[in-house]
């Protein structure tokens, strides 16, 4: 699998080139692993959320923290158009002496955050996991699913549309709040703190089409570029048809991370009325925002002029 530019994709691709035959074939790099089971495949994922990283205490209850970190498990089979059945968890959980363990404790706060999440999901299940002490909070969430035709990074060609579910930069928009110390309205807040992985959008996109797809996780700018190197296309971009959350600003909207929304490159054939369709089944908008073409990378333009595209978030960054 090509991985784009960045530091965080230098250390992957210097950990694939270690491991050697001991990697797991050219699936390294895309959403999930995929394993063949007789006519199906299963999906897999792991997503780890750190406090001081991924969440502060401070903004969220615990009963979130574990919803956020299971819902960026789930958004990795929703991008390959996958059914979850189940997660399996590891709990780091910090000594707080004034705190005795029971029905009131962090850890069994945190997990009924991820058994909500699951059961969100439809029919999935808590599997199991692990529990440890540890110096700060970490919840690292391994989903499960099964899919009949993936829906890989890699599988974009010049044509395609380019399109985005829902709508961009209510979380980017809401950490900005939550960093100036003020309060949230309800909606915004929910948004940061109750993501939903987009499970319905994409099976329906994968029945219909897809050819390749990634959920936005650092940012609509970054995450393009992931799946034009996956895919040796170019990804061209147009600002002024993001869909954006109210009050934000294209250019804010492709930078903001933690979206779990998805991006995806559709056959060209698939059009407006595919959009009404899709709306009606899932209850969530799809907008096309551009186009792959020949060549690499991504181009962004606003109203025709060229833009330099946000660099997404990236968690080794060139010193």
């Amino acid at each position: 699998m090509r991985l784009g530019p960045g530091g965080e994709f230098d250390t992957l691709r210097a950990i694939f080139a270690q491991l050697g035959p001991a990697a797991g074939g050219g699936g390294l790099g895309d959403d999930c692993a995929l394993l063949d089971i007789g006519g199906r495949t299963l999906a897999i994922s792991i997503d780890v959320s750190l406090e001081g990283v991924h969440f502060r205490t401070e903004w969220l209850s615990f009963r979130e923290i574990g919803w956020r970190a299971t819902a960026a498990a789930l958004s990795d089979l929703a991008a390959e158009g996958a059914a979850p059945l189940g997660v399996m968890v590891s709990l780091g959980v910090p000594r707080n002496p004034g705190r005795r363990p029971g029905s009131d404790s962090p850890a069994v706060a945190i997990m009924a955050g991820v058994g909500a999440a699951v059961r969100s999901g439809g029919g999935a299940r808590v599997l199991g996991g692990d529990l440890v002490r540890a110096p700060r909070y970490l919840v690292d969430v391994c989903a499960l699913g099964v899919v009949e035709r993936p829906v890989r990074r890699s599988g974009a060609r010049p044509g395609d549309g380019v399109w985005v579910t829902g709508r961009l930069g209510g979380a980017g928009l809401a950490l900005r709040g939550l960093r100036a110390g003020g309060r949230l309205a309800t909606a915004l807040r929910r948004r940061f703190a109750h993501p939903t992985p987009r499970i319905a959008a994409g099976r329906w996109l994968a029945r219909h089409g897809a050819r390749a797809m990634i959920d936005i996780s650092d940012g609509l700018a970054g995450d393009a570029g992931q799946l034009a190197a996956a895919s040796g296309v170019g990804v061209a971009v147009e600002l002024e048809r993001v869909p954006c959350w109210p009050g934000v600003t294209p250019l804010a909207a492709v930078r903001s991370g933690e979206e779990y929304e998805l991006l995806v490159a559709m056959p060209r054939r698939f059009g407006t009325q595919g959009a009404r369709a899709f709306g009606r089944a899932t209850g969530l908008p799809l907008t096309r925002i551009g186009a792959c073409a020949q060549g690499r990378g991504v181009r962004m333009t606003h109203d025709g002029r060229p833009i330099t595209p946000p660099p997404g978030f990236d968690h080794f960054p060139a010193r």
